[in-house]
């Protein structure tokens, strides 16, 4: 595995620390588990659907958390004494907890549980004081201020 050092970078950028964490992150992702699978799909614009393949949870097993803009999904499965002897497990029953880095105003919007599916639906909320906004032309006169002193006498 190459190692890439981005010191050189941070050390004339102001701001960019959430950068290097998820960078950081992203790098000691790939040596995560891969249970449970997952798929991330884009469903709109600004709408995304986490799915996640959670079969044999209920869900209040199922525990999903959003803190510093890292959605954890976690699950527990309560300890029931089986009815049966099960000579063969193949559906993976196991407690798990996954984290995936949510971008700048993504906003968890709800969960759902279907078919040994979960559904986490995802939109981009972008705050008004961020969006494009038209600037128009005209209509308001600008104030002149004089800069010599008989100018400034009659503003007086």
């Amino acid at each position: 595995m190459t190692t890439v050092d981005f010191a050189p970078l941070f050390r004339t950028a102001i701001g960019f620390d959430r950068l290097a964490r998820l960078v950081d992150t992203a790098a000691a992702g790939q040596d995560a588990q891969s249970y449970p699978p997952y798929n991330i799909e884009k469903t709109g614009d600004d709408t995304y659907r986490l799915t996640m393949a959670v079969a044999g949870f209920r869900p209040e097993e199922l525990d999903i958390t959003v803190k510093d803009n890292t959605l954890y999904v976690s699950g527990r499965v309560s300890p029931e004494t089986p009815k049966t002897e099960i000579l063969y497990r193949g559906i993976a029953g196991r407690a798990f907890e996954r984290r995936f880095v949510l971008a700048d105003h993504i906003v968890v919007e709800g969960a759902d549980v279907n078919l040994g599916l979960l559904h986490v639906g995802l939109k981009r909320v972008v705050p008004e004081s961020l969006k494009p906004r038209k600037i128009s032309i005209g209509g308001v006169q600008p104030t002149v201020i004089a800069n010599d002193s008989q100018g400034a006498a009659q503003a007086a």
